[in-house]
């Protein structure tokens, strides 16, 4: 199992692709969905807002591996799942 806090990323991160949708650009699954999560705390990047945001990399069912930034994660819905 990984430690979605490790300092060291797993090996599915190396090849991590950019989603822009917060879900696998693949099979669009959500973050929730995924087999494993990581997020890169080591590098924090700052808005234009002054608000931290980190990468989250997620590896998908479908094997597709995918990231997006923190700020970019939808509000948390009031629907049961």
């Amino acid at each position: 199992m990984i430690d979605a806090f490790s300092a060291e990323p797993p090996p599915w991160a190396k090849s991590a692709r950019h989603s822009l949708t917060f879900s696998c650009p693949v099979c669009d699954a959500s973050a929730r969905a995924a087999e494993s999560a990581w997020i890169n705390r080591r590098s924090p990047v700052y808005g234009s807002d002054g608000r931290r945001k980190w990468q989250e990399f997620y590896h998908c069912s479908c094997g597709c591996s995918w990231w997006s930034w923190s700020s970019d994660r939808p509000a948390p819905s009031t629907e049961e799942s």
